[in-house]
C-alpha cells in the first residue's frame, strides 16, 4: 500500500452513520519489501495470506460453486512468481441472524486440502431479508484470523457477496472500525459484488475504498467463472491419486493425528471434487508453493529423501505402522521405493500439466470475457497489491 490520503473524519462520520465535509490524514507507507534478486536466506520469504469472505446465502448458490471449481486455479497463479511465496488461505461463511449461523471461521493454512474439503461442505441456504450480517463477517476476519506477521507477507480480504450489511444491529462492530484494524493489521480489504443491487454496489465501493482495496463485480450466477475442461483431467487426477498414496507420515502421537486428518480431507477431494478440479490441485501441487500443500509436516518419504532427517534416528514408535513393522533394511527399501515412484509420477504430472496448460492458453483466447472471469479479476488485484511485497508476477492469465 503506497502513501494514501484518506478522508479521517469522512471514516469516523461513517462509523456513527454520517456524511458531511471532512479533514484529511496521510497514511504512511509500508516498509520496504525484500528483492526479488536477493536470496530467500538472507531475507523473509515472501508469503501470501488471503481469505475470503463468503457470503452463503441462498441468492449465493451459483458463486458458491464456482468458488469450489476455481480456488485450485487462484492459488496456481498465486505460486507463478519467484521465489516462490508460501500461500496461505482461509475461510470466513456468513449469513444472518436467525440463519443456522452467522459466520463459520476456517483458519488460514497452507494445507489447502483440508481449507478445500471445508470449502466442499458450503451449501447456499438461509437469508429472506436483503441485508446479511456482513460487519460481523468482516470483524471475525480481521481479528479472528492468524494472520502471519512479517514485512514480506502479502495480507488480503476478499469479500463476496450480494447483499449490503444489516447496520440496525445495535450491538455489531461496523465495518468502519474493522477497516480502521485491518489498516493497522496491513491487510488489503477488496470486494466482490455477485450481481448488480445498486444497494450493495455502494457499500462495497466504500469498503474497497476504505480498505485501499478493489472494488468489482461479477455475475450473480457464476461469478464470470470459465471453467474448462480438458482432454487431460482424467489422467492427470488418477496420476494425482497414486501420487498421494506415497505419503507416510511419523511423529508424536498428535503429528500423526493431523495427518491423519489431511489424508481424510485428501480422500474427501477424490470422492467429491470433480476431475477438473483434482487436475488444478495437482498442478499447483506441483509448484515450489504447492509442495507443502502435498507433503504436508512430517512426511517420511520426502524427508528420509532430501536428507532432512535419518530414518535410523527416528523413534519406531514415531513412525508410521507399515514401516515400523519392517526390518531396518526393508524400511530403507520401501521408502526408496515410494521415492522413486513418486518422482516418476511428479514427472508424468508436470508434463501432462504442461500439455493442460498449453490447451488451456488455446482455449481462453477464444473467451471474450475471459479477463472480466472472478479468478482473472482476483488474480489481477494480488498481482498489482503483493507487489510492494517483492512478489514479481509476469503477465499471465489466471490458470483455469
Amino acid at each position: 500500500m503506497n502513501t494514501k490520503l484518506i478522508n479521517l473524519t469522512a471514516l469516523i462520520l461513517l462509523s456513527m452513520g454520517s456524511t458531511t465535509q471532512s479533514a484529511t490524514i496521510a497514511y504512511p507507507a509500508h516498509s520496504q519489501p525484500c528483492q526479488v534478486e536477493q536470496k530467500i536466506s538472507k531475507c523473509e520469504q515472501p508469503a501470501i495470506d488471503v481469505v475470503f469472505v463468503l457470503d452463503t446465502t441462498g441468492s449465493m448458490s451459483g458463486l458458491i460453486n464456482a468458488a469450489k471449481e476455481k480456488i485450485w486455479s487462484i492459488a496456481s497463479t498465486m505460486a507463478q512468481t519467484d521465489p516462490a511465496p508460501e500461500i496461505r488461505i482461509g475461510l470466513v461463511a456468513y449469513r444472518d441472524r436467525g440463519d443456522a449461523y452467522v459466520t463459520r471461521i476456517t483458519d488460514l493454512s497452507s494445507d489447502l486440502d483440508s481449507i478445500y474439503a471445508q470449502l466442499m461442505d458450503f451449501e447456499a441456504a438461509g437469508g429472506g431479508d436483503t441485508p446479511e450480517s456482513v460487519n460481523q463477517a468482516l470483524y471475525d476476519a480481521v481479528n479472528k484470523i492468524s494472520w502471519q506477521k512479517g514485512k514480506n507477507v502479502y495480507r488480503t480480504i476478499f469479500l463476496v457477496g450480494d447483499a449490503p450489511p444489516h447496520m440496525d444491529y445495535q450491538d455489531d462492530v461496523k465495518y468502519t472500525r474493522s477497516l480502521k484494524q485491518a489498516f493497522r493489521k496491513d491487510i488489503i480489504v477488496n470486494t466482490i459484488q455477485a450481481g448488480n443491487q445498486s444497494g450493495t454496489r455502494k457499500v462495497w465501493q466504500t469498503i474497497a475504498d476504505l480498505g485501499d482495496g478493489d472494488f468489482f463485480q461479477v455475475g450473480q450466477s457464476d461469478g464470470n467463472a470459465i471453467a474448462i475442461t480438458t482432454p487431460y483431467d482424467d489422467e492427470i487426477a488418477t496420476l494425482s491419486k497414486e501420487l498421494d498414496s506415497t505419503r507416510l507420515y511419523y511423529g508424536s502421537k498428535e503429528a500423526q493425528l493431523k495427518a491423519r486428518k489431511k489424508l481424510m480431507a485428501t480422500d474427501k477431494l477424490h470422492k467429491e471434487a470433480s476431475k477438473a478440479s483434482l487436475a488444478r490441485r495437482a498442478t499447483y501441487n506441483m509448484t515450489a508453493s504447492g509442495k507443502h500443500n502435498f507433503v504436508g509436516e512430517n512426511e517420511l518419504v520426502d524427508a528420509v529423501s532430501s536428507g532432512a532427517v535419518a530414518l535410523e534416528e527416528i523413534a519406531p514408535a514415531s513412525l508410521p505402522a507399515p514401516v515400523a513393522k519392517l526390518k531396518p533394511a526393508e524400511q530403507k527399501a520401501l521408502i526408496a521405493e515410494l521415492s522413486s515412484k513418486r518422482l516418476k509420477l511428479e514427472t508424468q504430472v508436470k508434463e501432462l500439466a504442461e500439455k493442460r496448460n498449453a490447451y488451456l492458453r488455446k482455449a481462453v483466447e477464444s473467451k471474450k470475457d475471459s479477463k472480466n472471469s472472478l479468478d482473472a479479476k482476483i488474480f489481477g488485484s494480488i498481482q498489482q497489491q503483493a507487489a510492494s511485497k517483492g512478489l514479481i508476477y509476469k503477465e499471465t492469465d489466471a490458470r483455469y
